[in-house]
Order: C-alpha cells, then structure tokens, then sequence
C-alpha cells in the first residue's frame, strides 16, 4: 500500500484538547490585517474543504482551492505559486495525511490559522473491507460504541475520507467554524450562524441516508478503493474495495477471485467505479462476474462528468445508485 496515503495516528494537536478548532499554538487568533476585499483569505486543500469553508465563510472569505476539478487529490504536487498563495493567506484548511505535499507547505507556511480536520473527529483504520454490522445490530450505538469494528485486510491504515459520512463531516463543520469566528471575531455571529446552518442540513442528509439504507436487500457493495468505509460503518452496510485505501494500487489475482466469489455469495449486483480514477479493473471484474457497473463519487472533486453540482447533490446521487444496486426487501 502506498504508505504516504496514511493518516498517522499522532497526538492531537492544541487545538483538539479544546474540542472545536485547530489553531497552531503559535497563532494569535486575529485574522491578517491586509485582506482582499476585506475578507478572510483562505486556502482549502481540496473540494470538500472548500465547499465547507465557503458555505461557513459567506460573504466574508475568499476561498481558494489547491486541488483544481479533475485532479486526483492524492498526487497533488504544489506549484512555486500555489505555495506563494499560502503563505499570503490568512488560513489554511487541510486534511492532514490526504495530500503529503499540502501537509508539506502548511507545515513550512508561516500560517496564524491552520485547520486540520483530521483533529476535528475521530479517525478509524479501514482496509479493503469495511463492515458497519456492529451499528446494524445496535442502531443506538454511537459513534463510540462501534469505532473500533472496521475490518482491516492486507491494507489498513488511518482512513481519510471523512467527509462523506454526514456525522462526521458536521462535526469538521462545527471545527471549522469555530476556528473561523476565532481568526476573524468581527464576523463570529455569522460563522456560527452559518455552522448551524450546514450541521442542520448534513443532519437532514444522515437522516434521509439512514431511512433509505435501513432495509435493503443486500448489505454489502463493491467499489474500486476503500473511500467509502465509514458510510458503510455509518449506515450498516459492508464496503468490499478492489484496491483498498489507494485507487491506484493494482488487486491481486486472488482478491479479484474472493470478489467473485463473494459477489455471488452475498447478492452483490453492481461494481461501483468514480469518476477521476480508471474504470478498467470495476469493469472488468463486473464482467467476469456478470455484475452491473455504475458511479459512486467520493466527492473529492466536481467535474462535467459528476452527477451533480455540489456535496449535496452528489451525495444524493450515491444515495440513489445505492439504493438501486442494494435493491429493497
């Protein structure tokens, strides 16, 4: 496994002991005072972390991404001007073990305010299958109650993909937010405002996640990398992955026989494949084994081809082609 995809499992930062933001320790906490247009400007790592941090910032910040639509998040490299742009920024917000070479700048960038979110929740080890059976039998259990039931293959490391479990990426939100009000305390009713505003509709995304997914058919899905392991801990489903945590990595013979075989075995009726890695292998699996193919986006990045037009749209988009390839009773 391409070990630089890890997200190590080190101490949590300062900011983390006071529960909601990730301000370094040697930030002062007020915002740059020479900002364009008078808002805060703030750098994002990548999609998710932009849209979050501009519907939290409103009016009042300049949000720029570092990963443009179309590439793939983990092979960023940063250009000289990128890095220029984040060292003039106010903020950064970044997912520290996603993309080696931001974690590289934010950690030389002379930054007040940096936002990690792996700080803002819990983080799970999750390998090529991801089961949520613990939460199934027990829908009360917590976020506690069933960290640690993530099954861990021949790959496993700290998994990234927070933001596309709704629970978690409310809690980022809530992180985010609070780090905001902090580095620009002017406008700190309106970041809180606007907080509660996205936590309110993330809760109504969980919502209709959790009613459509309660009783389906089948429980288990495939897809080409382990993106999607805590929604499938979240809402009791079980994620096979062909190539674990890393979408670039090549299966084995015999992993493409298990999958086979548990296809047929578990009523698995589509290979779901994303939009910014090759499809080659989820279609040549989905043949060999006479299984449908369809989309399901992590949402790293919006492009023409995804099915949809922000996080929202496009969860509901992977809500619907679940559904449908997970059937009802």
């Amino acid at each position: 496994m391409n070990v630089r995809r890890l997200i190590p499992t080190a101490a949590l930062s300062c900011a983390a002991l006071l529960g909601l933001t990730a301000l370094t320790a040697c930030g002062s906490g007020s915002a740059a005072a020479d900002r364009k247009g008078g808002r805060l400007d703030v750098v994002a790592s990548f999609y998710p972390l932009q849209f979050l941090t501009e519907q939290i910032g409103g009016d009042h910040v300049s949000v720029t991404s570092l990963t443009k639509p179309g590439v793939e998040p983990h092979d960023l490299e940063i250009s000289a001007k990128q890095t220029a742009k984040l060292n003039d920024a106010d903020a950064v917000v970044y997912l520290k073990g996603l993309q080696p070479a931001v974690d590289a700048a934010v950690k030389q960038a002379d930054l007040k305010t940096k936002v990690d979110a792996s700080t803002l929740t819990s983080m799970e080890k999750h390998g090529n299958e991801v089961g949520g059976h613990a939460a199934a039998h027990d829908p009360a259990a917590g976020e506690d109650d069933h960290a640690d039931h993530g099954h861990s293959h021949s790959e496993s490391g700290d998994d990234p993909h927070i933001w596309l479990d709704p629970v978690k990426y409310a809690e980022v939100a809530k992180g985010v937010g609070a780090a905001l009000a902090k580095a620009d305390p002017a406008h700190a009713a309106d970041y809180t405002k606007n907080t509660d505003t996205l936590v309110t509709k993330l809760g109504g995304l969980d919502k209709e996640y959790a009613a459509a997914l309660k009783n389906t058919r089948a429980k288990v899905f495939i897809t080409t990398h382990a993106a999607f392991g805590y929604l499938a801990e979240r809402y009791g489903l079980t994620e096979e992955a062909i190539n674990g945590l890393d979408p670039d990595s090549e299966p084995s013979p015999a992993r493409i026989k298990d999958l086979q075989k548990m296809a047929k075995a578990d009523g698995v009726t589509t290979v779901f494949y994303e939009t910014l890695v090759s499809d080659k292998t989820a279609k040549t699996l989905a043949s060999d084994a006479s299984l449908k193919t369809d989309v399901l986006d992590p949402l790293e990045g919006i492009t023409d081809k995804s099915k949809g037009t922000d996080y929202f749209s496009v969860m509901r988009s992977n809500l619907t082609a679940l559904t449908t390839a997970l059937g009802t009773k």
